[in-house]
Order: structure tokens, then C-alpha cells, then sequence
């Protein structure tokens, strides 16, 4: 029908047919319409396959290994001639080295063997007491703060830096004098006591300063009994060095170098008084060879007593620890003279 109404369009005369075709197509208010036989404007975007992006030829052997064997074809063999060739061959092991093994160049013993101990000692009730004299001679103190580690050198600086801040450079310079004070005076009023067997006088029990330090080691001091020496110089005659022990006693039935501390905050263990083991052992061992005293020490006891009269906590160093103690001692006092 179609085809039948464009043929009597052409049979018309020419000049009619030209007006049909002149006729302005945006003049007529027919919607317009497209057609075609091949695809739609709004068919769905196709898909595109991933693996299609892959480099093929890149992991072409991969593939062909992968597909060519039902079973892997490395063996252990194959494995390490792999691993050589990429990683080169492998390092012969070597046992950790641990710490605290090395071994002093000059060991001397913590016992003195060729020390002679007579069978009566003299008047045990009175302890003895040597002053310390000034000589060349360096002190366990000094030896000790010169051979920190960096790591506790950088704590203690930033303690420092922290205090001036907070207090002030003069004020950080009267903290550090009143605790040197306290120490003094908790030390004075402990051997007022060993010395006359009695509880400390009024006035220093009623002495705020060093009140809560002495109610704070009451308990251990009724375990302290036979006193042989007090704030008393010592020693070492073979390795030279010297020092000022605090006391020498026995502490439940076992004679000890006593070592008292003071501080604000809690030291419940060992490790928390940081060199203090290895003065006391230095201690031990200059006592044991030095000819001013006629008895020789095995154990320590490193007394840590609170400003606020919490009970003091007592740090008992049994002749084991005091042994692996004195070879690090040993190795602080080599580095310091390797230094000087």
C-alpha cells in the first residue's frame, strides 16, 4: 500500500509534487521518527572480560607450568638452588650473644680465699666506723655515674629537664639539696639507733623531715640484729677502688652489707633501684679484701624506705645474685678505667 501511494506521487504533474517537497518539514507537527534495522541507541554497553586485559605473554610459562603437570615438578633441591640464586646462599647460624655474658678481663673473686677470719672476734657490741679519707683513689659512686648506659643517661636528663620546668633552676637546686638533707638525716638518726639499741629520740621521731622514713622501715628493723659496722669506709686492695657503707648486719640470721634508700615513689622490686645492686656488691667485695675488717659478707640488702611511712620495701640479695652482680660491677669498674 505503500509502495502504491509513493508511485501516484510520481505520477502527478511536476509542478505539484515540487510543492510537496517545498513545504518547510518544520512547519508540520508530526513527531519524528528514526528507524533502523541494525542495533538500538539503547541497548546495554557491552561487556568487557578482564582476562582480556592480562599480558598473555608475560605469564606464558607460568600457565604452561601450571597446566603441564598434575604435581609440582620443584623439589627441595630445586627449591634452594632457587633461593641461592635469588637470596644468595644462607648465613651460618650463630647463637645470640646474650647480655650480662661477658666476662671481666681481670676477675677477681667476691669471696676472698686468702682472707683469714679469727676464730673470737673482738667486742662485737661496738661497730666499727673508719672515716673515709680523701686519696686518688675513685669511689663506687663516682665510678658508677661515669659508666651509666645512654639509655639511663637520657632518663635521667629528661627527669632533670622536667624538674626545671616545673620548679625552676632554683628551684630544682633546693629540691635536689633538701633530698640530700633527708638522706643525711635518716642516716644519722638509724645509726643513733643501732648505737644505743633504743627507738629513736623524741625529737627525731617528731622530725617531719625524716618521720615517715623511719615509721615507714620499722618492720625491718626488727629483723636487723648484730651489728659490725656503720657508715664506715671500705676498701678494695687489689682492684682500688673505695666507698662508704652504709651498714654491716645481719638481716634474719644472714650477715649483709645494708644499703638505705629514700624515695617518693614505690620501688616494689629489685630492678627498680637501678644501680644500687651493683654498689652494694662492689661494697661486698671491697669488705671481703680489705684487711680492716675480719669477716667477709655473702649477701646484701638494699632498703628502700617512704617519706610517707608506707612500710619500706626490703630487697634481699641472696650470695648468688650477689656474685652475678659483682662481675658486672667488675665490668662498669674496667670501662672506667679503660676511660681514666
Amino acid at each position: 500500500l505503500v509502495r502504491m501511494k509513493f508511485l501516484q506521487l510520481l505520477s502527478r504533474k511536476p509542478g505539484k509534487l515540487e510543492m510537496l517537497f517545498r513545504i518547510p518539514f518544520c512547519q508540520k507537527q508530526f513527531p519524528y521518527m528514526c528507524l533502523a534495522t541494525s542495533t538500538c541507541l539503547y541497548s546495554k554497553k557491552k561487556k568487557v572480560n578482564s582476562y582480556e586485559q592480562v599480558d598473555q605473554e608475560k605469564y606464558k610459562n607460568l600457565v604452561y607450568s601450571v597446566t603441564s603437570y598434575k604435581t609440582s615438578a620443584q623439589t627441595p633441591e630445586t627449591i634452594f638452588e632457587e633461593d641461592n640464586l635469588l637470596y644468595g646462599p644462607p648465613n651460618k647460624h650463630r647463637p645470640p650473644v646474650k647480655a650480662g655474658t661477658k666476662t671481666p678481663k681481670n676477675w677477681v673473686p667476691l669471696i676472698n680465699p686468702n682472707k683469714r677470719i679469727p676464730l673470737l672476734n673482738g667486742d662485737s657490741n661496738l661497730p666499727i666506723k673508719i672515716a673515709l679519707q680523701k686519696t686518688k683513689m675513685p669511689s663506687v659512686t663516682r665510678i658508677l655515674q661515669q659508666t651509666i648506659s645512654p639509655q639511663q643517661a637520657f632518663s635521667l636528663e629528661r627527669w632533670k629537664e622536667k624538674m626545671i620546668l616545673e620548679l625552676g633552676k632554683d628551684g630544682f637546686a633546693e629540691y635536689t639539696k633538701n633530698l640530700f638533707l633527708q638522706g643525711e638525716l635518716f642516716h644519722a638518726a638509724l645509726e643513733s639507733i643501732f648505737l644505743s639499741e633504743e627507738i629513736a629520740t623524741e625529737e627525731q621521731r617528731e622530725d617531719v623531715v625524716i618521720s615517715g622514713y623511719l615509721s615507714s622501715v620499722q618492720h625491718v628493723l626488727k629483723d636487723i640484729s648484730e651489728v659490725k659496722a656503720l657508715e664506715s669506709a671500705v676498701q678494695h686492695e687489689t682492684l682500688q677502688y673505695l666507698g662508704l657503707v652504709d651498714c654491716v648486719a645481719k638481716y634474719r640470721g644472714q650477715l649483709c652489707v645494708i644499703d638505705w634508700k629514700t624515695s617518693e615513689k614505690p620501688k616494689p622490686s629489685l630492678k627498680n633501684t637501678f644501680d644500687n645492686p651493683l654498689q652494694v656488691a662492689a661494697y661486698i667485695g671491697a669488705i671481703n679484701h680489705d684487711a680492716n675488717y675480719d669477716f667477709q659478707v655473702s649477701c646484701g640488702l638494699i632498703v628502700v624506705a617512704y617519706k610517707n611511712g608506707s612500710p619500706a620495701h626490703p630487697h634481699f640479695m641472696d650470695p648468688g645474685l650477689c656474685s652475678q652482680y659483682w662481675n658486672k660491677w667488675l665490668l662498669r669498674l674496667e670501662e672506667y678505667m679503660d676511660r681514666n
